[in-house]
């Protein structure tokens, strides 16, 4: 006879907090949200925290380079999509991580003999209006001169003209050498009122841009998250079919943290796969794994070696496989049990092992809820789809704006691999949709608004610190009729663009 848990899976809309006592102290302002990303032994630090619990999922309509960007910007990681070829998914990360190193390698270059076309061609490719211009047209070339927008006007110049005649030459550039600090380049930059310092080798082949716009950058975001070279970090999703030669890429590229990418990790494939990494890179390659649902598929994966483990089966907006297959687990419920076998083995062991949230997260509320219940962080799919910087199309359809987004089990992404059975290589039935989201603009201005409502009700528990929610949480489940109370309800709502009542 088959085995019966005895409690109903829950979803998180099923519970709220009960206040607690708030201190005077207990401001937003405050309130820290830092949260270790991988797993740590007891006294000690983990190898990467983040400044916000948000991750992004291992999506093709989510995770891009620029996403990665932007995500890192705001304190928080993303990770990269595998649903790609190896060499994609590298150059995904490679770019994510030259992104604002400080000392940035060129990607926008050209030789004197190119015309302004090209050099208007080359900025609508690359967003960039800094262009150097090589003998060679290389990134490492010897460095000619630079063009920037002050040194042509498209609409009184022939797009014939060469770049040599317009161009600022080398001469009257102002250079670093290769040893340069990023403190001395920035002293420059601003000494000289440049926008721009070419790092140059001492035969004159470009090595690195500096930009002053990567010094603001970092005064705007005191949140960015930063690897010990000044950095993004990135994150980056495998598989358990091609992962011994995609990793070896990906670490290449400069991947901080990898996330084996599939929908159910209580499995012999996963095993396998981290035991990959630890033979080959030890501690020092840090590796996520899941996703699991209960007890026993935690303590399996802390056994296998993994980073951090990630819950939820079935419960995101675009995954239809409790519908199709029959398995999952109420994301609320799932969390809890996981959260609780993940503190008793750190009582046993001493080693921490974080616990990500994937799945069901449907309104802001429910970020403090999965946190209240014990989660490190969240990781998110709709939540950043519908975002500027998710790698999807901007859609109008009947006047309003929308973005694609579509499930990693669908038959537009062709992700066979994250369903991984040891079968054919083929998706034989789809576990996810392809569907739209509400356009709503900007990641940095919706993840500051969500993450305020956050700090908000913790400070409502009385909590100013993730750990310290967790341990002063109040939580009651709500009947239906609760979850009706909660809402407006018994009045005639306006309309408030319009005036009239809705």
């Amino acid at each position: 006879m088959a085995f019966y848990f005895e409690e109903v899976s829950h979803t998180f809309n099923e519970y709220l907090l009960v206040p607690g006592y708030s201190s005077e102290h207990c401001i937003p302002a405050n309130v820290s949200l830092k949260t270790p990303l991988v797993k740590f032994k007891k006294g000690e630090e983990p190898a990467i925290t983040m400044n916000i619990p948000l991750t992004s999922a291992i999506m093709q309509s989510v995770s891009g380079e620029r996403l990665a960007v932007a995500l890192a910007k705001e304190g928080g990681v993303s990770f990269i999509f595998g649903s790609q070829t190896i060499e994609e998914e590298a150059a995904m990360v490679a770019r994510a991580k030259n992104y604002k190193a400080g000392f940035v390698v060129s990607d926008s270059n050209i030789t004197p003999d190119a015309t302004l076309a090209d050099i208007i061609a080359l900025k609508e490719a690359t967003g960039h209006s800094t262009v150097a211009v090589t003998d060679d047209g290389t990134c490492c070339g010897k460095l000619l001169g630079i063009v920037t927008g002050r040194d042509y006007r498209v609409s009184r110049m022939d797009k014939a003209t060469k770049v040599k005649e317009f161009m600022t030459p080398f001469d009257k550039l102002i250079c670093g050498e290769e040893n340069t600090t990023l403190k001395q380049a920035n002293d420059i930059i601003w000494d000289n009122k440049l926008n721009s310092l070419p790092i140059i080798t001492k035969n004159g082949n470009l090595k690195y841009m500096v930009f002053r716009k990567d010094y603001d950058t970092h005064k705007e975001n005191v949140n960015e998250l930063l690897d010990k070279e000044k950095r993004y970090v990135v994150g980056a999703g495998i598989n358990t079919r091609d992962y011994e030669k995609r990793i070896p890429a990906l670490i290449n590229a400069g991947v901080d943290v990898l996330c084996i990418d599939s929908s159910e990790g209580f499995s012999e494939w996963q095993k396998r796969t981290i035991a990959f990494v630890r033979e080959k890179y030890g501690d020092t390659v840090k590796i996520g794994a899941g996703n699991v649902v209960d007890r026993e598929g935690f303590l399996f994966l802390a056994e296998c070696g993994a980073d951090f483990i990630k819950v939820g089966i079935g419960g995101g907006s675009i995954c239809i496989t409790r519908e199709t297959k029959g398995i999952g687990r109420g994301q609320a419920t799932a969390l809890i049990d996981v959260c609780k076998a993940r503190d008793e083995y750190f009582e046993k062991t001493g080693v921490y092992i974080p616990v990500c949230s994937d799945g069901g997260i449907v309104h802001d509320h429910h970020m403090t809820l999965a946190l209240a219940m014990g989660a490190d962080f969240l990781m998110l799919g709709r939540y950043f789809a519908r975002f500027d910087e998710s790698p999807t199309n901007k859609v109008n359809i009947g006047g309003n704006y929308f973005k694609e987004y579509w499930g990693e089990g669908s038959n537009r992404a062709r992700n066979w691999m994250r369903y991984d059975l040891g079968g054919d290589k083929k998706l034989s039935f789809e576990e996810g949709v392809d569907s739209y989201v509400p356009y709503a603009g900007s990641l940095k201005d919706n993840v500051n608004l969500s993450l305020m409502k956050v700090k908000s009700t913790m400070c409502n528990c009385g909590a100013l610190t993730i750990p310290e929610l967790q341990q002063k949480a109040k939580l009651t489940l709500v009947s239906a009729t609760s979850i009706i109370e909660g809402g407006a309800h018994d009045v005639i709502q306006k309309d408030t663009t319009t005036n009239k009542i809705k």
